[in-house]
């Protein structure tokens, strides 16, 4: 792949987040006081610029020399994510994880949920939409591609595999939660990172039920059964799980 199709794949996320950012300002200064809608739009906002860049970052992952350049990628904008969207979850398994402990009521969860399926689903077809322009040699023929096929192991694993990614990620996030920010960030990308390279052949790696309905669409429509139990009901179980233990059996234990 020609090193000018990665750079406009670049410059296009980078475009991304700067929008992103502008409107994520926008809407503190404007909507401040109807809290709802500023949520929902804060949380939109923020999964749409995960879930666009990560569509885009997934066309590179062949960019030589392979992996170190899907796995560089994967952890510098990680971080540029974790610096930008501060304050949101964009993963409806992170919402969850307050849900259960009454850090944030039904309601709210259910609003930031929603908001994060709405953004998987115009990141997808505002990615669609920049593809079809055919602007950079990464963009020629994604449209063509359909199921990708990212479980690239029994059914079984894959579920396993999703779940133990999910209930790492989520204990980690809260174990790091009294860390500096600005070194917090770099672990969590660590983290992300390393999963991805443990388990990213096998089934993605998503973790995240909004992230991997923007990714694999086509896969949901052909295989929804299989597909919403390795992306959707496994990470959610995986969630479910650490904030049992950590709320109710740690406690005890301590």
């Amino acid at each position: 792949m020609a090193v000018g199709g990665v750079g406009t794949s670049l410059l296009l996320m980078a475009g991304i987040m700067v929008t992103v950012g502008l409107c994520r300002r926008l809407t503190r200064r404007r909507l401040r006081a109807h809290q709802r809608l500023c949520t929902f739009l804060l949380e939109m906002f923020s999964t749409f610029q995960i879930c666009a860049c990560t569509n885009e970052l997934c066309l590179l992952g062949n960019v030589e020399p392979k992996p170190h350049t899907a796995l560089t990628l994967t952890y510098g904008f990680t971080v540029l994510h974790g610096l930008t969207l501060t304050g949101s979850t964009c993963n409806p398994c992170g919402t969850l994880q307050p849900m259960w402990g009454g850090g944030i009521s039904v309601k709210m969860g259910g609003l930031k949920i929603a908001a994060q399926f709405v953004a998987a689903v115009l990141a997808r077809g505002f990615m669609h939409f920049i593809w079809s322009l055919e602007m950079a040699e990464p963009h020629f023929g994604a449209l063509s591609q359909g199921c990708s096929n990212p479980m690239q192991t029994t059914e079984t694993q894959a579920f396993c595999i999703e779940l133990l990614f999910s209930v790492v990620f989520q204990l980690t996030i809260l174990r790091v939660e009294s860390v500096n920010p600005k070194y917090r960030v770099h672990l969590i990308a660590l983290l992300i990172t390393m999963l991805v390279y443990a388990g990213g052949n096998l089934t993605g790696a998503v973790f995240n039920p909004a992230l991997a309905f923007s990714l694999h669409a086509t896969c949901f429509y052909d295989k929804f059964l299989s597909y919403s139990l390795v992306y959707w009901i496994a990470p959610s179980l995986g969630t479910i799980l650490v904030a049992f233990i950590w709320d109710e059996i740690l406690p005890r234990i301590s």
